[in-house]
C-alpha cells in the first residue's frame, strides 16, 4: 500500500481510579469506581511513504499514547491504526530495555524483536556500538546508564537498523549538544533517503526541518491537520494567547545546549526622540519611524573553533505575526568558524515598519542550519510609530499611474468585490 501509516477512527480511554482499593472494589462488587480518561478522541490522518509527519501539542494532549499504540507498545480502545513495512520507536528512555542485561545485549534483544536475523544483527553491531559511542559502557547493565547514554543506545538502534518508519516521542531533549546534532544530522539522512518519519518535539525549528505536514492534538482530539508551517502558525497562535498576559518583557535566557553561547544582543541605532517624533515608546524601549535604519547586533563565544554556525534573526510583532526572517546560511554566507568570539550586524538601511511592538528572535544554529546551539527571545524590543495614523504594517514602495491603459483589460483578471453599506455616524 502506498501509505505507511493509516489511523482510522482512533480513541483512547483509561481507567482513572482514586486509589489502588477502588481497583479492587470495583472488581470484587462489580460497581464502576473509576471515572474515564479520553487520552485519545476519533483521529484519522494517513501518512504516505517517504514522508514526515510532526505531532505537536501541549503536555497532556494526548501525543505520546497516539505514538505509542503506533509503534504496538499501546492498544486503541476503538479504531485502527496501521503501519506497513519494519517499524522502530525511540519512545520513553529506556522503554524496551531489559536494566539487568548489558548494553549489547539488548542491542540483540531489540533487534530480534524488530524480526532481524541472527546474520542481520551479527553484521549491524560493530555499526551500532560504534554510533552510540558508548565505549566500554556497552558491555554494562543499562540499569547503570544516565538517561543520555540510554537515549544514546536507543537512538542507535532504532536508526541503524534501516526502519521503513521511524518514531521519535521528545527523546532528542536529552543528552549533551554534541550528540543531539549528531542524530538531528542521522534524522536528516533519513528524510532524505525516502524513510517516514513520525516525530513529536516541542521545538518547532525542528518539526519544521524534518516535517512536511503536521498534526495539532489539542484534548486527544485533532485541532488542526496539514501542511507543517500552517499547522506551526495556528499552535504558536494558540500558545502565545495563553501566554502573553503573564509573559515577561524582558530578554529570555538562551537554551545553550553545546558549545557555543549568545553573549549579548543590541540594537540601534535610534533616532533620539524629539518635540516633533511620536511619543509612546513602551518602557523605555527603541523607538523607530517608518524610514529609520535598524541595528541588531549580535555577540557570540564558542568553546571548539573548529565548529562552524550561522546566525538567524526574526523580528515578529508582539501579537505573534511573522514579520520577516534573516539567515547568514540562507543568504549564502558561509559558516562562521576559526575564532572563540564573534560579533555580526544585521543591517536594514531603511525600515518598511510602520507602527506597533516587535519582538526580536535571535538563533545560533550549526553550520546546516538546523541544530539550535542557542537562542534568545528579547519581548517587545522596539516600537515603530508613525506622525499620523496610518494603515497596514509596512510601507510598500509604489506610485499611482494615470497613463495609457490600452492592452490593461486584456491582460488583467477582474477581483469579485463585496458591497459594503457605509452608515453616517449619528
Amino acid at each position: 500500500m502506498s501509505e505507511a501509516v493509516t489511523v482510522e477512527h482512533l480513541s483512547k480511554i483509561y481507567r482513572v481510579y482514586a486509589s489502588p482499593w477502588d481497583r479492587l472494589r470495583e472488581l470484587l462488587t462489580r460497581q464502576p469506581r473509576h471515572r474515564d480518561f479520553h487520552a485519545l478522541a476519533d483521529v484519522n490522518f494517513t501518512l504516505p511513504r517517504g514522508e514526515g509527519l510532526a505531532i505537536v501539542g501541549e503536555n497532556g494532549a494526548g501525543k505520546s499514547t497516539l505514538l505509542k499504540i503506533l509503534a504496538g507498545v499501546a492498544v486503541p480502545t476503538s479504531g485502527a491504526a496501521r503501519t506497513a513495512g519494519k517499524v522502530a520507536s525511540i519512545l520513553e528512555l529506556g522503554s524496551g530495555f531489559h536494566p539487568e542485561f548489558t548494553g549489547r545485549q539488548n542491542i540483540v534483544l531489540n533487534a530480534a524483536m524488530l524480526g532481524l536475523s541472527e546474520e542481520e544483527v551479527r553484521r549491524k553491531m560493530p555499526v551500532i556500538v560504534d554510533w552510540s559511542e558508548l565505549g566500554e559502557f556497552i558491555d554494562q547493565p543499562v540499569k547503570v546508564y544516565s538517561t543520555g547514554m540510554a537515549m544514546r543506545l536507543g537512538f542507535s538502534i532504532a536508526t541503524q537498523i534501516e526502519p521503513d518508519v521511524l518514531i521519535v516521542d521528545e527523546a532528542l531533549s536529552v543528552g549533551d549538544g554534541y550528540f543531539q546534532k549528531k542524530c538531528m544530522d542521522r534524522l536528516t539522512a533519513f528524510v532524505d533517503s525516502g524513510g517516514t518519519l513520525l516525530f513529536c518535539s516541542h521545538a518547532m525549528y525542528y518539526v519544521a526541518a524534518f516535517c512536511q505536514r503536521a498534526l495539532w492534538l489539542r484534548g486527544g482530539r485533532p485541532a488542526a491537520l496539514g501542511p507543517v508551517s500552517e499547522v506551526i502558525r495556528e499552535y504558536e497562535a494558540f500558545l502565545l494567547a495563553k501566554s502573553e498576559a503573564r509573559a515577561p518583557e524582558t530578554s529570555q535566557p538562551g537554551i545553550a545546549t553545546g558549545p557555543a553561547r549568545i553573549t549579548s544582543v543590541h540594537l540601534g541605532p535610534a533616532a533620539p526622540q524629539s518635540a516633533g517624533q511620536p511619543t509612546g515608546n513602551p518602557a523605555g524601549k527603541p523607538l523607530y519611524t517608518c524610514g529609520d535604519p535598524l541595528a541588531i547586533e549580535v555577540s557570540w563565544e564558542v568553546e571548539e573553533p573548529r565548529l562552524g554556525f550561522h546566525l538567524g534573526i526574526g523580528v515578529n510583532r508582539i501579537d505573534g505575526v511573522e514579520v520577516f526572517s534573516f539567515a547568514t546560511h540562507l543568504d549564502g554566507l558561509p559558516a562562521f568558524t576559526g575564532e572563540r568570539r564573534y560579533r555580526l550586524k544585521l543591517l536594514l538601511p531603511s525600515l518598511p515598519l510602520v507602527k506597533g511592538e516587535f519582538s526580536v528572535y535571535v538563533f545560533l544554529v550549526d553550520e546546516g542550519g538546523l541544530h539550535v546551539y542557542d537562542q534568545r527571545l528579547v519581548r517587545r524590543a522596539f516600537a515603530v510609530a508613525s506622525p499620523a495614523y496610518s494603515f497596514g504594517l509596512v510601507h510598500a514602495e509604489h506610485r499611482w499611474d494615470r497613463g495609457e491603459l490600452d492592452g490593461w483589460s486584456a491582460s488583467s483578471v477582474e477581483l469579485a468585490t463585496d458591497r459594503h453599506e457605509v452608515r453616517p455616524a449619528s
